[in-house]
This record gives C-alpha cells, sequence and structure tokens, in this order.
C-alpha cells in the first residue's frame, strides 16, 4: 500500500501576519544569525551595528581582540548607542553622554558619582551570544541555544575542506536582492534545483551539471541541508577553474537553518546567501563573493555581475510569482514530489524544510 502523499504548506503559512509575528518572536529569537564577516571589525574598537529579528545589535572588537555583541542600548535611558559602522576608543551614549567600554562595562557618566549607593561595576551593556564560524559571525538571542556545532554537525570541517584559504578570505562585494515574497518562498526556492534545468539556464549549462543535483537533509538530526553537484564540461564552463586541485571540479551547498548558505563554486570559489525578514511579505537577500583579504579580482568580480544578471533575477520573478499565487483563491496546496531515488526532480529537501517551519510555528 502507497504512502500517503506529502502536501506543501498551505498558504497562511507565507501570508499570515500572526504566523509572521511568530516566527519573529520565536524561530528568529532562537536560531543562529548571520551578522558580519570579522574582516568588517577587523582592529580594536571597530564597531557594526545591525538587526536581528527586529533587535538593534551591535559587534565591537575589544582591545583583548575580542569580537562581542551588544543589545544596541543604553542602560540608562534607551538611547541607541551607536549607527552603521565606525571606530571608537569608548562607547558613548549621544543622549547623556554615558560611557561604556569596549567589553560592555559602565566607565562614567556625567553627576553619578554624586547619586548615593550607584555602583557602576553592575552596569553593563546586555551581551549577545555569538560564534566565530571561520570568519563568519553569528548571533543568537537565546542565551540557552545549543552551539552552532551542535545545530550543524561537520559543517564547519566540511567547508574547509572544500575551500581550503577559507580563514583569510574577506568580503569583495555584497550585492543586495530586495524581493516581494515572505522569506520562507525565498528559502523554498533556494533549497531546490527542481526549477533549475527550467529557469536557469546560466547555472544549469555554465555551471554545474543538473543532472548530477542533489540536495540531503543532515543524516544526524542537524539543521543542514546539503547541495552536491559537479560541474559542468570545461568547454561550457563560464569562467576558469582547475579541476586537478581537490575539490576543484565540485560544487557543494550547505543552507544553515533557517536563512544562511554557504556555497562552494567549481574552483573552490566561496560565496553566501544570507536573508533579512523585513516584513511577511519582503525580504531581501544578500549576496556575498569572497577572495583572499578581499583583493580584487576580475573572475569573482564577473561572478557576482553574471550571477545578479541572470540566476539571481530569474530567481526574483520566480519568488514573487509564487507570493502573488499564494494569495489566490485557487490555490489548494499540491503533493510535493518525493522522488525515492532523490536528485535534482525530487523535492524531498523541502519536506524537510517545511517540517522545520511548521515546527517553528506550531512546536
Amino acid at each position: 500500500m502507497n504512502a500517503p502523499l506529502t502536501h506543501s504548506l498551505d498558504a497562511k503559512y507565507y501570508t499570515d501576519p500572526e504566523i509572521y509575528e511568530a516566527e519573529m518572536q520565536g524561530l528568529m529569537m532562537r536560531t543562529w544569525q548571520f551578522a558580519l564577516h570579522v574582516s568588517q571589525i577587523a582592529s580594536a574598537g571597530d564597531y557594526q551595528a545591525f538587526e536581528i529579528a527586529g533587535q538593534s545589535l551591535f559587534a565591537i572588537r575589544g582591545r583583548d581582540e575580542v569580537v562581542r555583541v551588544f543589545y544596541n542600548v543604553c542602560q540608562h535611558r534607551a538611547h541607541e548607542m551607536v549607527e552603521g559602522s565606525g571606530n571608537t576608543r569608548v562607547v558613548v551614549c549621544p543622549y547623556h553622554q554615558w560611557t561604556y567600554e569596549l567589553t560592555g562595562g559602565l566607565r562614567a557618566g556625567p553627576n553619578i558619582k554624586s547619586v548615593p549607593g550607584f555602583d557602576r561595576e553592575k552596569i553593563c551593556l546586555t551581551e549577545v551570544r555569538c560564534e566565530d564560524f571561520h570568519g563568519f559571525l553569528f548571533v543568537n538571542l537565546d542565551d540557552d541555544a545549543a552551539p552552532m556545532d551542535e545545530w550543524y554537525p561537520g559543517v564547519r570541517d566540511e567547508i574547509a575542506e572544500y575551500v581550503p584559504h577559507l580563514d583569510v578570505l574577506a568580503p569583495l562585494e555584497w550585492v543586495e536582492c530586495p524581493e516581494k515574497c515572505n522569506w520562507k518562498v525565498s528559502v523554498e526556492n533556494y533549497s531546490e534545483c527542481y526549477h533549475c534545468p527550467s529557469n536557469h539556464p546560466t547555472f544549469a549549462e555554465g555551471v554545474i551539471k543538473p543532472e548530477t543535483y542533489d540536495i540531503q537533509p543532515d543524516n544526524t538530526g542537524g539543521y543542514v541541508l546539503r547541495h552536491v553537484t559537479e560541474c559542468q564540461s570545461l568547454d561550457k564552463m563560464t569562467y576558469p577553474i582547475d579541476v586537478n586541485i581537490p575539490h576543484g571540479g565540485d560544487y557543494k551547498s550547505w543552507f544553515l537553518w533557517p536563512m544562511f548558505s554557504f556555497q562552494c563554486y567549481p574552483g573552490n570559489v566561496l560565496n553566501t546567501y544570507h536573508w533579512r525578514v523585513d516584513d511577511v511579505e519582503k525580504c531581501t537577500v544578500w549576496r556575498g563573493w569572497y577572495t583572499e583579504g578581499g583583493e580584487e579580482s576580475e573572475v569573482i568580480r564577473g561572478l557576482a555581475v553574471q550571477d545578479r544578471e541572470t540566476t539571481v533575477e530569474e530567481d526574483i520573478r520566480l519568488v514573487e510569482s509564487v507570493q502573488r499565487g499564494l494569495k489566490s483563491k485557487g490555490y489548494v496546496p499540491g503533493p510535493l514530489v518525493l522522488d525515492p531515488g532523490c536528485g535534482v526532480m525530487s523535492e524531498h529537501s523541502i519536506a524537510k524544510l517545511q517540517q522545520w517551519m511548521r515546527e517553528a510555528v506550531e512546536g
């Protein structure tokens, strides 16, 4: 007897403001989210502000070379501490000039010594958990969350194997891609290649061999989807690669739930996706491209342009059409294509992804 078919999620998961709010207050508050690359705050006193789950945060490098992340709010009367990026000797609140050390502890404030019993040693900016993952700084607003190596088992070592120069890479270019869709529509689109042969001719014919493409959920219970495929034949590749170096002819991607992916293109070329939620029907995808020390590279610049003008632009049209379709009264969620043999024409990765999405809302 055949097993019951697995159907896609109801449209409400992508359009309902209450579900969106539940994700923002739950899922986004207790998962690992990419913040920045540590090369962006390379020197003591360098800082950068960013937002996760509607919370303003900032990362700063201390004189001890430790990178710390704090909520971007003064402990006096809640003014934001910093904007954008820069370098500072101490962190000073613009409102009443309360001054904090780079480690977060209160250093001074106008007239605080006149207050009986005032103990500045007890006042500190509120710190947020962060981890350096091969130079990529991730944060988690849940103090009790398991470390990244438990969330994403094996990934740290695997990426280092595919990108041996990983720890000396720095961003060359960030490509901003606004999308008028729910973040999960965009993540789902990224997490299957069922649509690639018919929608991404440059990627499918000039970078990878679609017939070898497969995506597998982590078999140890981690929150990872691993994409694997082979490079296209060398005479069709849109950029030069050396297949004689380890993994030179391979493509591999590690999607880290809920909103980040490392990609290793053929030729050991690292690039990344990270998503930012804007509202229930809008998100922004950032494509990162990296070189050793962030040095200029004609090949990588060319790849970034090619990707933005082809695959990214094609995906924007797809996901925005899906978002419009999800609001159609005629939409009835159909069965996923779950091929027991997996492969490029199967959606088994979407079944796992939608399981995580459902659990995030329903528990």
